[in-house]
């Protein structure tokens, strides 16, 4: 197996980054770091200084005045995540920080302090990062970069199971108009927009189950 210390993973909102991720970073004895859970953390913060998302100002420097950790559990990943020292994992999935994440990170001083936070991550290599620019914008020189390509209804249909076995209640095609929502103000962004990289694998996925994404990833290694 070649030799890849660095791998990057990107993606639209719901693209199973996340999952596949962990599924490769633990078949590789690799930290997994998802970025989209930094942005989610700031999100669940400013909402709850009630600073409006559409406040670039504020918002930036609330990044700049935030600590945002991981803490690494007993197999090396990172699970958890601490805003300012507490513990926020569960509430960063709520639909209040869901509605406003990509609002908050589409600003351009959000973008930069948290993007440089990525790469100091991921500085010490053996890491599989998640997100929506890291093969094109946090770590370029990614040995292997992987885009995930989903019909935006089979990740709401995804999204909508998710969220139904977390016991909340939800509907399918708010969730859908919201994907597509978020779509459009991540791909339109002007700091770091979601686009495939040049050098980038793309797996679609609509018909794969994780088992076979994560093989196809692996055969890309060998």
């Amino acid at each position: 197996m070649v030799k890849i210390s660095i791998i990057a993973i990107d993606g639209p909102v719901a693209a199973g980054k996340t999952t596949i991720g962990t599924i490769l970073a633990d078949n590789l004895g690799y930290s997994f770091i998802d970025t989209g859970v930094m942005y989610r953390a700031l999100t669940w913060k400013a909402l709850k200084l009630n600073i409006p998302s559409e406040n670039e100002e504020e918002n930036s420097q609330l990044a700049s005045n935030t600590e945002i950790e991981f803490a690494v559990g007993d197999s090396g990943h990172r699970h958890s995540v601490l805003v300012d020292g507490q513990d926020v994992t569960s509430e960063v999935h709520s639909l209040e920080v869901e509605a406003a994440v990509s609002l908050v990170a589409r600003v351009a001083g959000v973008r930069r302090v948290l993007v440089e936070q990525q790469r100091q991550l991921a500085q010490n290599g053996k890491v599989v990062m998640a997100g929506r620019d890291i093969g094109t914008t946090v770590l370029p020189h990614a040995e292997l970069k992987i885009y995930l390509e989903v019909s935006v209804e089979e990740r709401a249909k995804r999204r909508y199971l998710e969220i139904v076995e977390r016991g909340e209640t939800v509907d399918y095609h708010v969730i859908l108009s919201d994907l597509i929502r978020r779509d459009e103000i991540d791909s339109k962004r002007s700091i770091s927009p979601l686009e495939v990289a040049s050098d980038a694998k793309v797996i679609n996925t609509d018909n794969l189950n994780p088992g076979q994404v994560l093989s196809r990833i692996l055969s890309l290694m060998d």
